[in-house]
């Protein structure tokens, strides 16, 4: 089918190749989320593998390592032909960055890694010996690209200044455009490939969510600034509203969603979780060209402005999760 999920893109000096849907696998690590089974978790990837999905993207904190651990089972014997992207949280030496990534590459069972990345910064610690030691394992050839997550323009410029950065994730999505204050504009200047986490908005652009959600235990959701008792209610109307603009565009909220991110100037992967073979079927979808009438650009400006709208009533915060370590 002719998808822009196949267009060729690639991050860093590397020759792989990807498109522009990835798969985020932090569910799979069977916590924060509630609970999820090993089953649906391979059911997952293998519909995404099957559907040419070939960005994937995992991190040592996700289930103490438990997911890293699954997709290298998963992915054994396809190493040639996918783009994994991990992730390790720094501490205070510098040393421990570079344990981080061998501790991945033992969890997924290979000996390189397309692109690793920081993914939180220290608040107020100097960032760049951990960035000098993560261009000598790029030297070494253990890892391809280097990425860092949660940085701030002020911690993004300094960590420049000992290495290049080739991409940095973000939580970007139609209802959590904060990094367009500062952030993604400097990544867009410097080259910087910006690639989305939270691109659903943790589920709620799907717009399933009832006025009143209840959420298993171990679900972390509730502690995020959209379920914030004074947010909520601004946000599930919102949904509401976005829901009879995907009427208008004959898509379900969920397709209209991805497609507007991935619209986005210097977006080049949007990450989309999936519980389970059928829901990893839907995201493969959302960016089908083929038979799909071309999105017009005025109903594409009512969903921006719609989300302006709604960020008038977040509290002051950079970050989804209100976590600044």
């Amino acid at each position: 089918m002719t998808t822009a999920l196949l267009q060729a893109s690639r991050i860093g000096s590397g020759e792989k190749r990807h498109g522009k849907l990835g798969l985020g696998c932090w569910v799979f690590g069977g916590s924060s989320w509630g609970e999820q089974s090993e089953a649906d978790s391979l059911g997952a990837m293998a519909t995404a593998w099957e559907a040419g999905v070939t960005h994937w993207d995992t991190a040592i904190a996700y289930g103490q390592g438990h997911s890293e651990q699954l997709c290298g089972q998963f992915l054994r014997g396809k190493w040639e032909k996918v783009f994994l992207a991990t992730k390790g949280s720094p501490g205070k030496k510098p040393k421990s960055i570079v344990k981080s990534i061998h501790h991945s590459l033992k969890n997924l069972g290979t000996d390189f890694i397309d692109l690793f990345y920081i993914h939180y910064p220290i608040k107020g610690l100097d960032m760049r010996p951990h960035m000098e030691l993560l261009e000598k394992e790029r030297e070494k050839g253990t890892i391809g690209a280097i990425g860092v997550s949660n940085f701030s323009v002020e911690q993004l410029a300094q960590i420049s200044e000992a290495g290049r950065i080739d991409a940095h994730q973000i939580g970007y999505n139609l209802f959590w455009r904060v990094g367009e204050e500062d952030v993604i504009p400097y990544c867009r200047e410097k080259g910087i490939a910006l690639v989305t986490y939270s691109s659903l908005a943790l589920g709620i652009l799907t717009c399933k969510l009832p006025a009143n959600p209840r959420f298993e235990e171990g679900d972390m959701r509730p502690k995020t600034v959209f379920f914030l008792k004074n947010v909520w209610p601004y946000v599930h109307e919102a949904t509401e509203r976005f829901k009879a603009l995907a009427v208008r565009a004959k898509m379900s909220p969920h397709h209209l969603a991805i497609q507007w991110l991935a619209r986005q100037p210097g977006v080049e992967v949007v990450l989309v979780g999936a519980r389970n073979a059928r829901q990893s079927m839907d995201n493969a979808a959302s960016l089908q060209t083929e038979g799909r009438l071309p999105i017009d650009p005025d109903l594409l400006d009512e969903a921006t402005a719609l989300s302006a709208e709604l960020h008038r009533h977040y509290p002051v915060e950079t970050n989804i999760f209100q976590w600044h370590p």
